[in-house]
């Protein structure tokens, strides 16, 4: 259940970087994004999971804000 949380979460993230429009920053934020979830790999404690998956959420609702932003 925790796993297809994370990688649906991973796969918005992913999604809404490709939204960025500076070839630099989008690559900076995708090794950015891989590297938390690489270094987060091994997590097993679930209430440490479940802070993650929200910590992650609430990074994705920033990034979101600020193309929403950049668009307008």
């Amino acid at each position: 259940m925790r796993r297809q949380q994370v990688l649906l979460l991973y796969r918005r993230i992913l999604q809404a970087i490709w939204q960025v429009p500076s070839d630099s920053d989008r690559k900076y934020l995708k090794d950015w994004a891989r590297e938390e979830f690489k270094n987060n790999k091994s997590a097993t404690e679930e209430d440490t999971i479940r802070m993650m998956i929200t910590y992650g959420n609430m990074q994705l609702k920033e990034l979101e804000k600020t193309l929403a932003l950049a668009k307008s």
